[in-house]
């Protein structure tokens, strides 16, 4: 066996599209055998392509490559067919479908050297100000999220990449973003066994890795959020459940984390709870940092060598398992991926409270955002001219694109006859002031639980790729029909 080296626990981000020379000599130097990829570093499909085979060729057989494709507006790699978010797969409910996602999603990503996906989001959404999951959840039944969740995962893994379900033990009933401060979830340890835990518990045998929530769980311990905390990832996960896949943080450069631990102590700790790996965005040196207070640690024994020894099995065979590869992806495969994404969005269409389509002679309004910029976690949201590209078909349509639509106020809608369109495409919750709206029809686009904030006949998409804005405009145009069910309750 080679000599242990702490960079072998450690998951990094790098800067670009490509890699540089001072980069891939930290990887060398670090032993560090897994890279995180973002959005920052995905140029066109031929360039993540080279990138994904220079990272192998300097982290060797033993490589990790990861990223978030889950679908929806969470996902990284936009040039590959567009999965569905988890929730329009909860609306259309088939199980099968569910899996043919997921194996897609995966021969997409195998094309392009990545063997990990941080996918698929465990997290019951049973909170409807959640501002982070929302329809990344599967549902807000626990036997569905299970079911659903599993039959994706079966399809990635049959495929050849890895997935990592998240975030354990639940980030579906909180009403913070742990990217931005520290969530708290105050339930008991039979409440959690009865919702949030039950996913995570039935199909850990099927998960070959988990990632972890921060988040404090009172509770079961008031003094370190899940990410560190030895009572749940190392009582509950390792030992209660008998879990031996891997176990990887979430970032921790999340300010949940960072803000109050900072790197270096994270990550010790995060190894002493019972994590394999960490994953540590920042610069060089604060990767560094995070590796040599790991090796600091051992050396101290704050952490020991067979916790150290067990931890590199694991992600060793993740990785044999799981092989980089780069499969070609090109002609009528793709093209059937492609089919199979678009009509998973469109089996997920679900119109509310009586909506019908307009005529494409009447004469319309339509109000939305002009532009949504991506959030960090999200990519960026649907912009104007693509909302308006929907009503192509239609012969009469004032079009009112606001810079804010938080700034539409209802009272100076014309009375005149006009059919009143509000289409919804950012993220986050109305406030009170969209009591006052009254549209004719309400197109939700993003965030389901918007639903919630204005009355009125409602069609929801559960995501804005092209698969799920041409099943829309299918059903606006009168060639489609809306007929699925909501998987959580939108009043």
């Amino acid at each position: 066996m080679t000599p242990f080296h702490p960079g072998q626990l450690v998951m990094v981000d790098i800067q670009g599209k490509h890699l540089d020379a001072a980069t891939a000599e930290f990887l060398r130097a670090n032993q560090v055998r897994a890279v995180c990829l973002f959005r920052k570093n995905l140029g066109t499909e031929a360039e993540v392509q080279q990138l994904t085979r220079d990272l192998r060729a300097v982290m060797g057989p033993q490589a990790l490559i990861g990223l978030d494709q889950e679908g929806g507006s969470v996902v990284r790699a936009t040039f590959l067919p567009q999965a569905p978010s988890a929730m329009a797969l909860g609306a259309a409910d088939d199980a099968e479908q569910a899996e043919r996602v997921g194996a897609a999603v995966a021969r997409g990503l195998r094309s392009i050297g990545i063997n990990w996906n941080f996918a698929p989001v465990l997290d019951i959404n049973n909170n409807p100000a959640n501002p982070v999951i929302a329809e990344r959840s599967f549902s807000e039944d626990a036997d569905d999220v299970t079911r659903l969740a599993g039959a994706w995962m079966r399809g990635s893994l049959a495929e050849g990449v890895a997935c990592c379900v998240k975030h354990f033990p639940g980030h579906g009933d909180t009403h913070v973003d742990s990217h931005l401060a520290l969530p708290t979830v105050d339930k008991s340890r039979a409440e959690l066994d009865a919702l949030e835990l039950r996913p995570f518990k039935d199909l850990r045998a099927q998960a070959p890795a988990m990632m972890t929530a921060h988040i404090v769980y009172p509770q079961i311990d008031p003094e370190h959020p899940a990410t560190l905390s030895k009572k749940i990832l190392g009582d509950i996960l390792r030992r209660e459940w008998g879990y031996d896949g891997v176990v990887i943080t979430d970032a921790l450069m999340m300010k949940a984390i960072y803000e109050r631990y900072g790197y270096a102590r994270a990550a010790v700790l995060a190894i002493q709870a019972g994590a394999d790996m960490i994953l540590a965005q920042g610069n060089l040196q604060e990767q560094g940092a995070s590796i040599q207070a790991l090796q600091d640690a051992f050396d101290k024994g704050e952490l020991t060598a067979t916790q150290g020894e067990t931890a590199r099995a694991r992600l060793d065979a993740l990785a044999q398992a799981y092989p980089v590869r780069h499969d070609s992806y090109v002609g009528e495969p793709r093209q059937q991926d492609d089919v199979l994404m678009r009509s998973a969005w469109a089996s997920g269409l679900t119109a509310m409270r009586g909506a019908a389509a307009p005529a494409l002679d009447q004469p319309l309004r339509v109000y939305t955002q002009a532009s949504v910029d991506s959030d960090g976690v999200s990519e960026a949201g649907p912009s104007g001219e693509l909302v308006r590209s929907l009503f192509a078909g239609f012969s009469d349509v004032e079009f009112v694109a606001l810079d804010s639509i938080d700034t539409l106020d209802w009272s100076r809608v014309p009375p005149e006859g006009r059919f009143n369109i509000l289409a919804s495409n950012h993220r986050a919750r109305y406030g009170t002031y969209a009591q006052a709206w009254r549209p004719d029809l309400h197109l939700v686009l993003w965030n389901p639980f918007q639903a919630l904030d204005v009355k009125g006949p409602t069609v929801v998409t559960w995501g804005y790729a092209e698969g799920a804005l041409a099943g829309l405009k299918g059903w606006l145009e009168g060639r489609t029909q809306a007929t699925a069910q909501s998987p959580v309750n939108l009043g």
